[in-house]
């Protein structure tokens, strides 16, 4: 039998890609460019199956694509808003994720942020790099404690246990959080973590709110200008979900008018572009979507990836089936 057409939408690590190489017909991109609108619906033309990655608008544009022979996508991410789910099931495509495997660095970014805007790491690094530092001084950058304080979490799935078990063991932080779906009680127990009756109230609590929901319709500008102004002033936002449930204006607007303390972020709306009102801005920290970006977790997501696809071609059912 004919090893099934692979076709890849960017550069892999090494590894993930000899692997596909071992056993199916896949062509790989190595350029690493974007693939265009007309790139991506070629590939869904020609390959049995497409392999795509947040950063690839899947839309139903891409997907709308006549003489379609692809039967499966195997997205390489844990997050799917990036691809039209409806439409996709409307053209019989079966749908992947990598879960699991990112969860640890993920919730490793979000403590790095956490502490980063707590203490004005960022501003204090380039401080140091334009030569502007004169010398230790008592009243000289002082930021916040972490130690003790209240971290909030939108959202109590796998990296955001994880982010709380970092805070509450490591830094003896309290942990609230509020989740429509909250894990198992022996979990929440684990993590001494007390539940919340709504985003708002959570808002209202914490020092720090890190936020872990899903990108997509539900969530979209989630924490707005109205959200904003529950929370402390001297509290600050991280997120490394997905850029689009933050009102990026809003926040600029509370940052510079002093609504809330700093913020943290890895990810944003419409990336790889960031506003200018953000760039500007000392009281917040920004990082180029780092959450998984391990060499460890990088080759893990690319073989879970590859595991999906073996099940599907051999009749199996694949293990991260979204759609």
């Amino acid at each position: 039998m004919s090893k099934p057409k692979i076709i890849v939408s960017r550069k892999w690590p090494e590894e993930v890609e000899a692997r596909m190489q071992e056993i199916f017909d896949v062509q790989l991109n190595e350029a690493d460019m974007p693939m265009s609108v007309e790139r991506m619906q070629a590939a869904l033309q020609t390959a049995d199956a497409f392999c795509p990655t947040v950063s690839d608008k899947v839309n139903s544009e891409v997907l709308a694509v006549d003489n379609l022979k692809a039967k499966i996508i195997g997205s390489y991410g844990v997050g799917f808003n990036h691809i039209d789910l409806e439409a996709a099931k409307q053209r019989d495509l079966v749908v992947t994720n990598t879960p699991e495997v990112l969860t640890d660095c993920t919730a490793d970014i979000a403590m790095t942020l956490l502490l980063m805007t707590a203490r004005r790491a960022g501003e204090g690094e380039r401080h140091v790099r334009s030569k502007a530092w004169t010398g230790w001084r008592p009243t000289h950058m002082m930021g916040a404690k972490v130690t003790g304080k209240t971290l909030g979490l939108i959202g109590m799935g796998r990296i955001a246990r994880a982010m709380a078990q970092r805070a509450h063991h490591g830094f003896g932080m309290k942990i609230i959080f509020t989740d429509p779906y909250p894990p198992p009680a022996d979990l929440v127990e684990s993590l001494q973590a007390e539940a919340r009756a709504s985003i708002e109230a959570v808002l209202r609590e914490a020092d720090f709110v890190s936020l872990h929901c899903p990108g997509g319709k539900e969530t979209y500008h989630l924490i707005n200008k109205e959200r904003l102004a529950l929370m402390k002033p001297q509290s600050f936002l991280i997120n490394s979900a997905r850029g689009d449930v933050i009102d990026q204006a809003a926040l600029i607007d509370a940052l510079k008018m002093g609504v809330i303390a700093g913020a943290g972020l890895d990810v944003f709306e419409g990336e790889p572009a960031v506003p200018d009102g953000l760039l500007s801005l000392d009281n917040v920290v920004l990082f180029p979507h780092l959450g998984s970006a391990s060499r460890e977790t990088r080759v893990a997501m690319g073989m879970r990836v590859v595991e999906n696809l073996e099940l599907f071609f051999n009749g199996q059912a694949p293990r991260d089936r979204v759609a």
